[in-house]
């Protein structure tokens, strides 16, 4: 039972399972009322409630990953999981996916080159991931999408909001963005330290939590409506209740806060130094995990409190805490002058409020609690001999965590140069990266990893007991000469992502599936549309651009050419050779143009800008020519040709520059050379042809259109997942500024050759939204053919 207004939350249980830090925590969707724990153990344990109402039982324990296991995320059911899917990553650099009643991975994803701290899913099987490599990434099913760059730092969390196309990441460069269709489109700055947790409130309002210790609301328009403070040190986890705006926070002063009406409402001290990760549960309990591996379940119904008995060996637990007092969460304590027992006479003015006494030469804390009109003693305060550097992984480097970070002088008046090191690292790997990352002499390597062998001693073994039977850690690793085998193994691992996607490999297992589906949606409608043909996709030819008038282009050169500057100016032999390149290519006449015409036309092109667009006309018409193509696209002059053109698809150059760049793009599909290259340069070209979307001319957006279609063409014959994916993310955000007609129903016939066939694209596009963005376009009454090709693109969707 949910309990009244103005309740507290008391101890529901404490569950043991975790031989480590417990890093993440999600709540469950089977078993009903469940959640699954992730640990620095490297198992991720799914937790069922028991029969009697107060307690968990812990179903099974599902181990997949090779190092720490630091975030956690439910995958909503599907058709072929009606259950849904547990997916967890690592600091393996790896994503795990579970299905709910299995131990071991039904598949892992590879891709990021560093930890995978943050998890979020989305609908139609979208998963978001974030890692410490600086990027965050969608996968769909088994296959990375795209790749969200920008943060300059650490990507602690992600999130995927509730309107579709829609993501957000949080990050240690101190900013939060916003991504719609994987592009970034709005960066939030505000938090002085790491960005740590992100929680959605609605489709308009998210909040988030950082190292500053302060929590921020905002608009997913760009403004901060709130900042709430109350913790005093790094905040590492939020988590909203539902059906409401109010939220729990966790955090590096041993406490979880409870915040109603924007206020912390309850502050719940935990006998561990770090409170890692919380979760609210459907029944609003509130479960969270910390340092000391055990998980914690907190209720407000009074049915589902613990005994009094529990409470009790919770509150000797708490009572018999250490607090050190380096960590500031208590303010700067003066021994000599805290006040003894008396003090605790005093009630407390709010809930959560600490006092501080003397009591026989010992410091106590105590924590006032409104609910029971009592002090209640939170620890021992102890000098600092209690603090050790085993305070797992606080240190940050870099916006990471580590568990050490040494200095390491290597000569008396050289630089210092940091040096970060986990327990689990190998001593001898770490120091050859060391010295590498620092050009440091390879002849040092024996000293540094010696050194981290010494000033670690004792806490290397601690860490990986023979339970994990994990092949990388066994007790004899760091013997050295034995060490450098084991390591190299996971090593390689990283770089796996890349040879993942060789079109042909994988991706044939899947084509089949899709080409079995007798396009459902086209029985559907022919009865309504007597029989509409869809003659619109898949397309199989590129677009071209061949209007073409010779005579106007050849007079606006020699104007031009009449005003040119000296070092410029072209020779009347020129302007004739230059005539007969464009009937040659203009089919007027029978000749092939010849070396010297394109040498000619190529100084042309590089005119200054505000003359050059006749040249670049030329340019465009000449390059549907197969030798005009093969010499421009080949091996030898290619990187020369991109770069002219890219640098005049600047939103800032002249209009004229821009469209007819775009359109000698388009053109330069007609040969096989020109493919090759538009399909090897597809990503810069497409990143930058995408920024002249930005002036309203409807010419420009026809050939940005185009482009994007001849592009679908060619993903439509090889499998590339992530070209599609970048596709499909240009066609949603060009829809959204897009007028014309003409270029809406471009990019419809673009947008239903990529979808064509591929499951794994239609799947994307839903999850993008763009289902929803072209709808209107299925009642336009003309021309037809929009209506025609949009209702033909939404029956596949």
């Amino acid at each position: 039972a949910m309990a009244g207004e103005g309740s507290t939350f008391r101890l529901r249980c404490s569950l043991l399972g975790h031989g480590q830090d417990v890093r993440g925590l999600t709540r469950g969707l089977f078993p009903e009322g469940g959640f699954v724990s992730v640990s620095r153990d490297r198992t991720a344990r799914l937790w069922a409630p028991d029969g009697l109402n107060r307690g968990f039982t812990e179903m099974h324990c599902m181990s997949g990953h090779s190092n720490f296991v630091s975030c956690v995320c439910i995958i909503p059911p599907s058709d072929l999981y009606p259950r849904g899917l547990i997916a967890t990553g690592g600091n393996d650099h790896n994503i795990c996916i579970f299905t709910v009643d299995s131990t071991a991975p039904l598949y892992v994803l590879k891709g990021h080159k560093n930890t995978v701290c943050s998890l979020s899913s989305g609908k139609f099987g979208t998963l978001l991931s974030g890692s410490w490599d600086t990027t965050a990434k969608v996968w769909l099913n088994d296959r990375c999408m795209m790749t969200l760059q920008g943060h300059t730092a650490a990507i602690w969390a992600v999130k995927i909001l509730p309107e579709q196309g829609l993501m957000l990441t949080g990050s240690a460069d101190k900013t939060i963005k916003l991504w719609k269709a994987g592009r970034c489109e709005r960066t939030f700055t505000g938090h002085e330290d790491c960005v740590r947790g992100l929680a959605i409130l609605s489709e308009m309002e998210f909040l988030s939590c950082a190292n500053d210790a302060s929590v921020r609301r905002w608009q997913i328009s760009g403004e901060c409506l709130q900042v709430y403070y109350g913790h005093t040190n790094y905040i590492y986890s939020i988590s909203v209740f539902p059906r409401c705006k109010d939220f729990v926070t966790t955090g590096e002063d041993r406490s979880l806060r409870i915040w109603k009406q924007g206020e912390c409402a309850q502050t719940i001290r935990l006998p561990a130094q770090s409170v890692w990760c919380c979760c609210v549960l459907d029944n609003g309990d509130i479960v969270v995990g910390a340092s000391d591996g055990i998980i914690r379940v907190f209720t407000e119904s009074l049915e589902r409190t613990a005994s009094a008995e529990e409470i009790q060996a919770f509150e000797n637990e708490l009572a018999q805490a250490s607090i050190d007092p380096k960590t500031g969460d208590l303010g700067d304590i003066n021994a000599d002058d805290l006040p003894g027992r008396e003090h605790l006479k005093d009630p407390g003015t709010r809930d959560g409020q600490t006092r501080l006494i003397k009591d026989n030469g010992k410091v106590e804390a105590y924590q006032w609690s409104v609910s029971e009109g009592r002090w209640i003693k939170i620890g021992d305060v102890v000098g600092s001999s209690g603090a050790t550097q085993q305070t797992s992984g606080k240190v940050l480097f870099e916006g990471k965590e580590y568990d050490y970070v040494f200095t390491i002088d290597v000569n008396e008046n050289g630089p210092s140069y940091k040096l970060p090191y986990n327990i689990t690292d190998d001593p001898w790997l770490t120091a050859y990266n060391f010295l590498q990352k620092n050009d440091l002499n390879p002849m040092f390597l024996d000293q540094v990893a010696k050194f981290i062998m010494d000033n670690t001693k004792g806490q290397t073994l601690l860490s990986t007991s023979n339970q994990f039977s994990d092949p990388f850690t066994g007790a004899g690793r760091y013997v050295p000469g034995s060490s450098s085998g084991s390591s190299t193994i996971p090593g390689a691992d990283p770089f796996t992502g890349a040879g993942r996607y060789v079109p042909g490999s994988a991706s044939n297992a899947v084509t089949p599936v899709g080409g079995v589906d007798p396009f459902t949606g086209m029985g559907a409608y022919q009865s309504a549309a007597a029989k509409v043909e869809n003659i619109y996709f898949p397309k199989k030819d590129a677009v071209t651009f061949d209007q073409a008038n010779p005579t106007q282009i050849l007079g606006k050169l020699k104007e031009l050419n009449g005003s040119a500057a000296e070092e410029h100016k072209l020779t009347e032999d020129d302007l004739i050779i230059l005539e007969k390149l464009l009937s040659a290519t203009c089919n007027t006449s029978a000749e092939t143009p010849t070396a010297q015409q394109l040498q000619t036309l190529w100084r042309a092109v590089n005119w200054p800008e505000d003359i050059v667009f006749p040249a670049l006309d030329i340019l465009r018409l000449s390059v549907r020519h197969p030798t005009v193509n093969e010499n421009f696209c080949s091996e030898k002059e290619h990187v020369q040709f991109i770069i002219l053109l890219l640098k005049f698809l600047n939103p800032k150059g002249k209009q004229a520059n821009q469209l007819l760049a775009l359109r000698a793009l388009c053109n330069c599909f007609v040969s096989h050379a020109g493919q090759k290259l538009m399909m090897e340069q597809r990503d810069e070209i497409m990143t930058q042809a995408i920024e002249t979307k930005s002036g309203n001319n409807k010419n420009i957006h026809i050939a940005l259109a185009t482009l994007t279609l001849n592009y679908a063409v060619c993903l439509h014959k090889v499998n590339n997942v992530e070209g599609k994916a970048q596709c499909l993310s240009v066609i949603s955000t060009v829809m959204e500024v897009v007028q014309d007609l003409e270029a809406i129903f471009r990019l419809l016939v673009a947008l239903g050759t990529l979808i064509s066939d591929d499951t794994n694209a239609v799947q994307l596009a839903k999850s993008l939204g763009v289902d929803s963005q072209i709808k209107k376009y299925a009642s336009v009454s003309e021309p037809a053919k929009v209506k025609e090709c949009c209702r033909f693109v939404l029956s596949l969707l």
